[in-house]
């Protein structure tokens, strides 16, 4: 199921869709409505109640000296050749990797609702004056700002950093934004169980799985754990 998100309208009406399970892509947004599967679920963290876990704790302090920047949807070339070392270096079968940068600037910019681009460096010694880290660019997150959260449309980092965990650093970085924003939730897509390349997003809790009769909190390990 699709449809478009244009006119000014569209924020609302992305804000409404996301709470019904839609993703975005460019101005469209989504959802499975396969015959007879139900295995995509739509997952949301709830903010005020997370869970810093030890190993969270770890990778949050393991990424004190990184910096998320918010900029406005504008692609750079910078944005593309690291979108195009992590693909190749994640997800080198998926159909993402022919992506040119023409099809990514028009991932980017090619909005009618309320969104960001937060690009991630490290800490530089100006940072204090201008809120942004400096030196080579660690990791990009496409993100929607929502009325009740922030929806983590695309996010991507540099692969080959060793120690910092950059893809759990981001949702924790995500997290703590909603949570200086007064936001409740934030949108993390679609989760498979059994999926491995998934399973990430089970360990932030208190979540929220979207089903039949709407959001049920889940807070018991799962099984693909």
């Amino acid at each position: 199921m699709f449809t478009h998100l244009i006119g000014h309208h569209a924020p609302a009406l992305n804000d409404v869709l996301t709470q019904g399970g839609f993703r975005r892509s460019q101005n469209i947004a989504y959802r499975p409505a396969c015959e007879n599967c139900r295995a995509c679920v739509s997952v949301r963290v709830r903010v005020r109640d997370f869970k810093w876990t030890k190993s969270f704790k770890r990778q949050w302090k393991a990424g004190e000296d990184i910096i998320g920047a918010r900029m406005p949807p504008s692609p750079s070339a910078e944005q593309y050749d690291l979108f195009k070392s992590y693909l190749y270096a994640r997800h080198e079968s998926g159909g993402m990797t022919e992506m040119s940068i023409l099809d990514y600037a028009m991932m980017v910019e090619d909005t009618h609702v309320e969104t960001m681009v937060i690009e991630y460096r490290r800490r530089g010694p100006d940072t204090f004056i201008t809120g942004a880290g400096e030196g080579p660019l660690l990791g990009v997150a496409l993100t929607d700002q929502l009325a009740d959260g922030l929806s983590m449309v695309y996010s991507f980092y540099e692969p080959g950093s060793p120690g910092t965990g950059l893809g759990t650093y981001m949702i924790l970085d995500h997290i703590e934004r909603a949570r200086r924003m007064n936001l409740p939730y934030v949108y993390l897509g679609y989760w498979v169980e059994g999926s491995s390349k998934m399973a990430y997003k089970a360990r932030f809790r208190p979540q929220e799985h979207l089903g039949p009769e709407g959001w049920d909190e889940v807070d018991a390990e799962i099984d693909a754990l």
